[in-house]
């Protein structure tokens, strides 16, 4: 009778061991399943966008049958091949990014997103993979398209998007109209072609991206100490961890370093290239 108690307890044990095991997989520790899971939009040119076909190099979109091609795409791309991992594309609104990593729904943000002291409160960010500027995309022609300082831009209406550090700096330009912030690029272009904004603030390669897309549209830079004020890594571009991800970020960044800047400059050149023209 013992031994047939000990028998059972033993299978309970074994059992319950197989629930951990299989709850702990279920949770999805990518390192162990061999994928690294990147979370974006799909929806921020040229940065990342979404596509119908892997032409240019798109990766699935998982769950989908669309594909996801971009700045972004590629570093990410690179960062799975240095760690020798499948690459994972979920498509993520830009306010769920941070709570799929957080929860582990995805192991990094590869989103064109900024390394704030606002997010750097809840994730943790690796070196950056970008840098930029932060100008305002105008319709062509408009007498904003040639202004050379933010002052030029009192009582015009500013927008940008939403749960970003873009659009606290509209508070920067004196006598502005601010409107509500957008949910996203393509949004605030509609509004702009349509007259409802003057313009939106954004980053150079976006904004390059949007008048490459549309004739229609222009894009005002500033002069040196006429622009907005910000810190570098406002205009930094970082890949998003889970808190504590020490070392999955040495990982990164030790891939990221062998990335040369020139390489960086080309990939965003063909990304701007390979835009879809709907985008």
């Amino acid at each position: 009778m013992k031994n047939i108690v000990k028998l059972v307890l033993c299978a309970i044990l074994i059992m319950g061991l197989c629930v951990t095991a299989v709850g702990c997989k279920g949770s999805g520790e990518s390192v162990e399943s061999g994928e690294f899971r990147v979370g974006l939009e799909c929806d921020y040119p040229p940065f990342n966008w979404t596509q119908i076909d892997d032409s240019n190099g798109a990766v699935p979109i998982s769950g989908t049958k669309e594909f996801a091609g971009g700045y972004d795409v590629e570093i990410a791309k690179l960062l799975a091949d240095g760690m020798g991992k499948e690459l994972v594309i979920i498509k993520t609104t830009w306010a769920g990014l941070p709570p799929a990593v957080q929860s582990g729904k995805i192991d990094g943000i590869i989103a064109g997103m900024s390394p704030t002291a606002e997010r750097k409160m809840t994730i943790d960010f690796s070196d950056s993979y970008y840098s930029s500027d932060l100008v305002i995309v105008v319709q062509k022609g408009s007498k904003y398209e040639k202004a050379t300082s933010i002052k030029d831009f009192a009582g015009a209406k500013i927008t940008a998007q939403l749960d970003t550090f873009h659009y606290t700096v509209i508070d920067q330009i004196p006598d502005v109209d601010k409107k509500p912030a957008m949910d996203d690029f393509p949004a605030m272009r509609v509004a702009l072609e349509s007259g409802i904004i003057d313009g939106y603030i954004s980053e150079k390669p976006e904004a390059i991206s949007a008048t490459t897309a549309n004739a229609k549209f222009g894009m005002a830079e500033f002069a040196e100490g006429q622009g907005f004020k910000y810190t570098p890594d406002d205009v930094a571009i970082a890949v998003g961890l889970k808190k504590d991800s020490t070392e999955l970020a040495e990982e990164i960044n030790k891939i990221l370093a062998g990335i040369s800047q020139e390489e960086r400059d080309e990939l965003m050149k063909q990304a701007v290239l390979n835009q879809p023209a709907a985008q």
